[in-house]
């Protein structure tokens, strides 16, 4: 790969560099950084868009009726919210708690366009969740009986495991679902004694949920076509046990480039396999992801504050922490730090980028390949538009970073 290239491996729609310079939404990254004050995430909601329309699209061209999710976990914003209800009025959401039901409904979700997929549900949750009238998975079998007590008569979907998961670099295994049992879903054998106690309380199973994956671009294909292939079998199951199923979710877990060398995931190739053995079940398609979706739409925009060698090593410290862009830290995802004003210039050393949250691994990265520096430089901590500021945390008593949304790109 020629140099150049990689080190500007994150450019895409929206996200380029012009004579040197960052720019973001069309707008040069360091203006904005300097206009709005750091830290700052900023928002080309077109991206948004694109991601949304380029799925449901690949699902159309497969020959699938499609229904495309947000994951509200991973981006809650309100004008993030508020763009995709004006632009993609056909993207619906995928909640987890109650308070997330509360959420979508406030901007602008009726209860039929959420789903809730969650686990451990207690008395409390059920409280809110049964009266908002949104669709209800299940993936226990205590939790259907609970909700069959409850609620006798309605209509729920199986979250099931189906001990096979993409991950990124085409791993078998995530944390939702693989050989070792986790918290989430329902097992093949499994399916008889949810069938029989949803027959109890007169429960109509009609979706089949499964979380496929985590990250996983196109060499994760062969293992999500496994995943598909025994989700259509457990799906025969339960219609052989009497179930209408009328959807099958295949959950998140689509990835996107976090890394120099990486390609996007084949839309194509992805809907194909979807299509290929969910299709002859006659079944609406589901997706519903988080980071395919956003987390390209936003950099963190903050100010190199402090720059000090210390045994031979160059610390850059910023004016932003851990809590304000946590999920390398929750997930240890990936981050690509690119100073503004010199987006595509020639490393001069690596450089130890830390944060200024008073604990000692608060670090964004470690001897990471940047242009001279200084003091004052606007850095872009790119492709946190995904589970960063929904998951922003008061340590230290470190307000929350601003937030600036573009619609356009001039």
């Amino acid at each position: 790969m020629v140099a150049g290239l990689s080190r500007t491996w994150w450019s895409r729609p929206g996200l380029e560099v012009r004579d040197g310079r960052l720019i973001v939404a069309g707008r040069d990254a360091e203006v904005v950084g300097r206009t709005s004050g750091t830290p700052a995430y900023v928002y080309d909601l077109t991206r948004i868009a694109e991601q949304a329309s380029a799925l449901r699209d690949a699902l159309a061209d497969a020959g699938l009726s499609a229904l495309v999710r947000l994951a509200l976990k991973a981006q809650r914003e309100p004008d993030v919210l508020a763009f995709l209800r004006e632009r993609c009025p056909w993207v619906a959401v995928d909640v987890c708690s109650p308070g997330e039901i509360a959420w979508a409904l406030r901007h602008g979700w009726r209860p039929d366009e959420i789903s809730y997929t969650g686990t451990n549900l207690s008395e409390r949750d059920l409280d809110a969740i049964l009266d908002s009238g949104v669709h209800l998975n299940l993936d226990l079998l205590t939790q259907l009986d609970r909700v069959g007590r409850r609620a006798p008569g309605t209509s729920v979907g199986l979250r099931v495991n189906p001990r096979v998961g993409a991950s990124w670099g085409g791993g078998t295994s995530t944390l939702y679902t693989g050989e070792r049992p986790t918290k989430f879903g329902l097992f093949a054998e499994q399916l008889t004694d949810a069938v029989a106690i949803c027959g109890q309380h007169g429960l109509t199973i009609e979706t089949v949920h499964v979380h496929v994956g985590d990250g996983y671009l196109s060499d994760g294909l062969p293992v999500f076509e496994e995943t598909m292939r025994r989700v259509a079998e457990l799906t025969r199951s339960l219609r052989d046990l009497g179930c209408p199923i009328r959807e099958v979710n295949t959950g998140g877990g689509l990835g996107v480039p976090q890394r120099s060398g990486e390609a996007p995931l084949d839309l194509a190739r992805w809907a194909a396999i979807a299509a290929e053995h969910l299709g002859p079940l006659d079944v609406v398609v589901a997706t519903e992801p988080g980071d395919f979706l956003v987390k390209e739409s936003a950099v963190l925009l903050a100010e190199i504050v402090t720059l000090e060698e210390r045994d031979g090593l160059l610390f850059a410290g910023l004016d932003t922490g851990w809590n304000q862009v946590p999920e390398r830290f929750i997930y240890d995802a990936l981050l690509d730090v690119v100073v503004c004003r010199a987006a595509d210039a020639e490393p001069d050393r690596p450089v130890t980028v830390s944060g200024n949250i008073n604990e000692g691994d608060d670090l964004f990265a470690v001897d990471h390949p940047l242009p001279a520096v200084r003091e004052g430089d606007v850095v872009a901590l790119v492709g946190v538009g995904s589970y960063n500021a929904s998951l922003y945390s008061e340590h230290c008593l470190r307000p929350p970073a601003s937030a600036v949304f573009f619609r356009d790109r001039p």
